[in-house]
């Protein structure tokens, strides 16, 4: 069982890991100042793929769970994303958006019955700490629409993780990761359509590149793996594997563009790495009580809905 722990928590920090070479693709590969229409072909593409090959579509609730889903983990997150990126430097972003383990802690111990330990309260500090060592510059200036765009990013995106982990669904794993990316990929085609205009015209061969490489790596797979670690994980777990998103782009920058890596930068990898270990250490049977209150009679309770539906990760 525990072999097999590791090996779910291994897989599912790939999605993470594969998140953290976004910034390499899109400043060596992708047009400038484009990162909506980049969103978007990241999202749609993917989704359409998946759902042509899975040949599987919703079914009752499902159609507005998708849709829910869809745009907390990908269509709105992504448009807030594109906002702090554009009003922060990344250093602020990405500090800001660390908070996100402790948001999802607090909301799964409230609709999931999580228990919130100070194991997680503390990792969860840290984790915040090691990405502000990791990539805060000094002199950084700050922006209220920036931050509060950051803040709001974080927090729809933890909602996301609850609810993924929430609301179940016998379909298969890559027909529900479709559904939702379609659903956000709908969501963020008028507001890239409205914010940038049409498409960019003259795409180079890196370009294309680039664009594949976000919508099947980076979205396809990385966002199934991803749901797949929210089923079979807890969702506090799983949130604190997003911390190596940073962590991996930091090393990326300094293993192919040449970045420079500060003592301060390293004991703030540390920091994040300790911290993510620490969140996934199991709780014990007394610090697992809340977990074990929402089952009955041995099996887990499963929250009430249309079992019929066709997917979900």
């Amino acid at each position: 069982m525990l072999s097999n722990r590791i090996a779910l928590i291994a897989v599912t920090a790939l999605a993470p890991a594969i998140w953290g070479t976004t910034y390499l693709v899109t400043t060596e590969f992708l047009p400038p100042d484009r990162p909506l229409f980049a969103a978007l072909v990241r999202a749609l593409p993917a989704g359409l793929l998946l759902v042509a090959l899975t040949r599987r579509l919703p079914r009752g609730q499902w159609w507005w769970r998708s849709l829910v889903l869809g745009t907390l983990n990908i269509g709105v997150f992504l448009a807030l994303l594109f906002v702090a990126a554009y009003r922060l430097p990344g250093g602020v972003a990405a500090t800001v958006g660390a908070i996100q383990p402790l948001i999802v802690a607090v909301l799964a111990s409230g609709l999931l019955g999580e228990r919130l330990t100070p194991r997680t309260a503390i990792a969860g500090i840290a984790g915040v700490a090691g990405v502000s060592l990791l990539v805060l510059r000094a002199g950084a200036k700050l922006d209220v629409l920036g931050v509060a765009a950051a803040l709001g990013g974080a927090v729809v995106m933890a909602t996301g993780v609850v609810l993924s982990k929430r609301w179940t669904s016998p379909a298969p794993l890559l027909a529900t990761t479709g559904w939702q990316l379609v659903a956000g990929g709908l969501v963020l085609l008028p507001v890239a359509l409205l914010v940038e205009g049409p498409p960019p015209s003259g795409l180079t061969a890196g370009n294309i590149l680039g664009y594949a490489y976000l919508a099947i790596p980076g979205a396809a797979v990385a966002y199934a793996l991803w749901f797949r670690g929210i089923r079979g994980l807890s969702a506090t777990s799983v949130t604190f594997l997003s911390l190596l998103s940073p962590l991996v782009a930091t090393t990326v920058g300094w293993l192919v563009l040449g970045q420079h890596l500060t003592t301060a930068q390293l004991l703030g990898a540390v920091i994040v790495l300790a911290a993510l270990v620490a969140a996934q250490i199991p709780l014990k049977k007394k610090e697992n009580h809340a977990d074990h209150s929402v089952r009955s009679g041995g099996r887990r309770r499963e929250p009430s809905g249309d079992r019929s539906a066709i997917a979900r990760p």
